[in-house]
């Protein structure tokens, strides 16, 4: 019997042992579990902090779109009016409308020619070809 008793107090020794054993274990994970569910709190709060800085100033571009939408649509009923005045000008004076519907001289079309590019560096290469200096010494 005392055998008995010292085999399952023994089994109990162990048993207590090894919950003391995975309690350590358990409390270790928790740390680390909590230090987890700091860092990503943390990661969190910084993403909610973007989002909301974000939304702001969105709203702030949609305002000043507004704003600019706004200012455009005065600035082109202005223009529309500016462009009405001076057809009614030109209307109402036969020398003015005699000259404007005149073609424009040979040089001013020439100033407005330019020839069809197929990349931006035919562009530049034609806007660097033009009006050249002569050298020294050459006539122009």
């Amino acid at each position: 019997m005392t055998r008995i008793i010292g085999a399952l107090l023994a089994a109990a020794l162990v048993a207590l042992g090894l919950t003391g054993w995975r309690w350590s274990v358990a409390a270790g994970e928790l740390v680390s579990a909590q230090k987890i569910i700091g860092t990503l709190s943390a990661g969190i709060e910084s993403r909610d902090k973007a989002i909301a800085r974000l939304n702001s100033e969105n709203l702030q571009g949609q305002k000043r779109e507004a704003e600019l939408r706004l200012m455009q649509g005065r600035a082109s009923a202005g223009a529309l009016t500016r462009e009405a005045q001076i057809q009614r000008e030109t209307d109402a004076n036969p020398i003015l409308r005699d000259w404007s519907a005149a073609a424009l001289p040979d040089d001013v079309i020439r100033l407005h020619t330019r020839p069809a590019f197929a990349s931006a560096r035919d562009y530049l290469d034609w806007l660097s070809a033009r009006d050249k200096l002569p050298g020294a010494g050459k006539q122009p």
